[in-house]
């Protein structure tokens, strides 16, 4: 494989990887805010009830 090419598929994979590691943290972060979320849903609730 020809140097050019080979820097070029290794961009590409870079970026890939970049893509990839932005989505996990997207994930990670929407599934935090919903915890929390629930959280504080359920602490109101208990105040309600009681």
């Amino acid at each position: 494989m020809n140097a050019e090419l080979e820097y070029a598929v290794m961009q590409n994979h870079a970026d890939e990887l970049r893509q990839a590691a932005a989505e996990h943290r997207r994930v990670r972060e929407a599934m935090k805010g919903r915890k929390s979320e629930r959280r504080h849903r359920s602490v109101f609730a208990k105040l309600l009830a009681s």
